[in-house]
Order: structure tokens, then sequence, then C-alpha cells
């Protein structure tokens, strides 16, 4: 069997169990199992696909379609043109936070050397991408887990930003040692009931709660001690939240100005806000 007839079967069988973007994740898996990147899959497609091979191929595409992210399959997933280790430790980055990394690095031009907290970092992505375009900066990267934070500590020593991106254990803002000019947090939003119990992926990285907000009340609660006059805080909300963040937010005596942010789909994404 040559390569093409391997992909276009795990295709089909994708297909049949309505996995979503189904051609995508076949080349994902098979690359995976060559250990090809893209090029060499089309280059390569019409060689005969490694008989070894064959059953390691089999059991991936069974743990797809029983459920299991590609993403944990393959230990690997793309972010802000950068490619991230992860497993079921970390929340899968999404495409949606990359506005949020977009906004912090158009508000990082005000400072000469910002000091820049990521806030429930997982496996350091949005922190990572951000360091590496801000040489300048400084980073803490937070997080409630410690097994997370070995998952942000290989991505911190594969992009060669570990010596400007401190990794501390802790709630929220808790651990931060200094005031911080760009808060950045990917917080749990989901609401609890909204849930699947068959999710892949871990549940305090999700569950926010009875109304999905529960982190995000208690970090607004933390912001005033822990950032700079002049700061920013930003972020990332689900469907439907933005009247209730932007609500808490304009309790915050210290807050000057709220920016809402939609995503590519028009979704109320990403919140800014600035201080005074």
């Amino acid at each position: 069997m040559i390569i093409r007839d391997c992909l276009n079967k795990t295709f089909h069988i994708l297909t049949e169990n309505s996995i979503d973007d189904a051609w995508l994740e076949s080349e994902v898996l098979v690359r995976h199992i060559l250990n090809y990147d893209r090029v060499m899959l089309y280059q390569n497609i019409e060689q005969k696909f490694p008989s070894d091979k064959l059953s390691s191929l089999e059991s991936v595409i069974n743990r797809r379609i029983k459920g299991e992210p590609s993403a944990y399959i393959t230990n690997h997933k793309e972010f802000y043109g950068l490619h991230f280790y992860l497993n079921s430790d970390v929340l899968i980055p999404r495409p949606e936070t990359e506005h949020l990394v977009e906004k912090a690095l158009s508000l990082a031009q005000q400072y000469e050397h910002p000091v820049i907290a990521d806030i429930g970092t997982g496996s350091g992505a949005i922190a990572i991408s951000l360091a590496t375009s801000l040489p300048s900066a400084k980073f803490f990267a937070v997080d409630i887990s410690f097994d997370t934070l070995k998952i942000a500590d290989i991505n911190c020593h594969r992009h060669k930003v570990h010596e400007r991106i401190s990794l501390l254990c802790g709630n929220l803002l808790e651990p931060l040692p200094v005031k911080a000019d760009i808060i950045a947090a990917n917080l749990p939003y989901v609401k609890k009931e909204d849930i699947h119990a068959d999710s892949c992926e871990p549940r305090p990285a999700l569950d926010g709660g009875e109304d999905g907000l529960d982190v995000i009340r208690l970090l607004c609660q933390q912001v005033e001690a822990k950032i700079n006059i002049g700061g920013h805080l930003l972020l990332e909300i689900g469907l439907g939240q933005k009247d209730s963040v932007v609500g808490m937010l304009k309790e915050i005596d210290s807050v000057k100005d709220i920016e809402v942010i939609p995503d590519l789909s028009g979704i109320d994404r990403i919140i800014c806000a600035s201080f005074i």
C-alpha cells in the first residue's frame, strides 16, 4: 500500500465517523506516524507506506475516532506560527487566542522593557509567542498546576526563551513578585453544565463555574494590586460573556478604558482594560 492509499483510507474512516476537517486530520495522523512534515508527505506520496508502521497508524486512527484530539495523539499543536509540545495535562491552544497575543504585542510597544504576566499559562503558548517577538520584555507565566508548568517549561526550552520567562505555581496573580505592565489571561470560561463529560481536555482548564466567570471574577478582584499605573489587562472570554465581564471591570476604580475585540467569527473574544 502506498502513502496516498493510506491517506485516502484514513480520510474515509474519519469521515464515516463524523470527524470534522477529516482530510486535514488524516494528513496530521499519517505525518505523525511517518515523522514527515507536509512537504515531505506529498513529495513521497507515491512511495510505499512502511508495513511495520501500519499497526501504529491503525492505533492512532482508533484513538481519534474515539474522540481523543489529534493534538494529544501527536503531542503537537501549532500556535501563532510556533510549534508546541502538548499532552492531556494542558488545554489545546485555540486560534482565537492569537487575537490576545496580537493585542498584547501592540500594547507592548508603549514600553521600553515591559513586564508581562501570562496567567493560566497552560502550555506556555501566550507567553512564549510574545517572548519570541519581544526580546526586551520580562515575563512571568503562572499556573495553578505544577504538572502543567512542566509542559510550559519544555516549550520554553524548545523556543529558547526559558531565561526570560519565570514559571510560577499558584493561584492567578498571587505568585507575581512584582507588578506587571500587561497581564494576559486565558482563564477557564466554560459554564460547568456545558463541559462535555467525555472531554479529553483537563477539566480545571475549562470549568468556569455556574456562569463560566468564577475564575475571571477572582482575577478581577486581584488585579489592582498587581498591575502598574498605565497597565493593561487582557482577558479572553466566551460567547455572551462580554456584558458581564465589562460590568466587573467597570467596578474597578482604576480602570480607565475598556475595549472589546471580536474574533474572526464576530464573537466578542478579547477584552482589554486600561488602568490609571
